[in-house]
């Protein structure tokens, strides 16, 4: 099946980074989210990523203004009745996601594939709320899109070959390296990575060594490119936190049981970069 037009839910951090990469690989787009602000603020964030794509020479400034003009804001779902593919990027709630999922269902042409950006649900349990299990698929992004490479792939129970194929194919062409996995809570990328991250919380809590030394260790240590407290703060405490709690779910195992710290963070709303505090603070 060939992919032309491409509605992704959601217009925050990871929403707007998709967004941003199917508009460069010449899609048409649209961005939605539940209001004009949200939907303004992810506009606002793509024109500054393009920016400093355009101040390092990657593209031009007219590149930048096709890219811009490939992209249309909505407020409703009701343009994925015109797309050939929906990526879902809201939060990591599967009561919310199950109902964007049936909407969609109801909307998106019989032929769409319905993808989910989720980073630790299930895709077999997403697809059940929708009519066409079999265009259901995972397509999971890394943060920040538009410069980490991978994607996940995470086939559904029912998930055919063709949309499996069809999803590598656009993410080929988004200039992602598609990586398939099966559809286990977590996958594989967080169920490594939020198991390093908690361990790093729980020394944290312990005092075993500043934020700044454990990152520090692991960075000029093990070669991280950032630390993994760092980390946590970019992907957002509360979505490290709702992922163990998936993971805790699960498999059921005291591995993913969550630090005291983490738990108190995010009580407090110190979210990391997208407050302006988390592990860190942020001017």
């Amino acid at each position: 099946m060939e992919v032309k037009t491409i509605m992704v839910i959601g217009a925050g951090q990871m929403g707007n980074g998709i967004a941003q990469v199917a508009a460069q690989a010449g899609y048409t787009t649209f961005m939605n989210d539940i209001s004009e602000d949200l939907v303004d603020r992810g506009m606002t964030a793509i024109a500054g990523s393009l920016d400093r794509m355009v101040k390092k020479e990657k593209i031009t400034a007219d590149d930048k203004t096709a890219i811009l003009g490939r992209i249309t804001p909505a407020v409703t779902l009701d343009p994925a009745s015109e797309c050939d593919l929906v990526i879902e990027a809201v939060v990591e709630k599967m009561s919310i996601k199950a109902d964007i999922f049936s909407a969609l269902d109801r909307l998106a042409p019989g032929h769409a594939i319905l993808a989910s950006n989720t980073s630790s649900l299930p895709i077999t349990g997403i697809a059940a709320h929708t009519g066409r299990p079999e265009k259901v698929i995972g397509m999971h992004f890394m943060n920040p899109v538009p410069v980490m490479k991978l994607v996940e792939v995470i086939n559904g129970l029912a998930t055919t070959p063709e949309v499996t194929a069809t999803v590598r194919a656009v993410a080929e062409a988004m200039g992602k390296i598609p990586v398939e996995c099966r559809d286990v809570p977590g996958f594989v990328s967080n169920r490594v990575l939020m198991v390093m991250i908690n361990e790093a919380l729980w020394e944290l809590y312990e005092g075993v060594a500043t934020a700044e030394g454990i990152d520090q260790i692991m960075k000029l240590g093990m070669n991280h490119p950032m630390g993994p407290l760092a980390l946590a703060d970019l992907i957002g405490l509360d979505t490290v936190l709702a992922i163990l709690g998936v993971l805790q779910d699960g498999y059921g195992d005291p591995k993913y049981r969550p630090s005291p710290l983490l738990k108190s963070y995010v009580a407090a709303g110190w979210l990391g970069r997208k407050t302006g505090r988390g592990i860190y603070e942020y001017k």
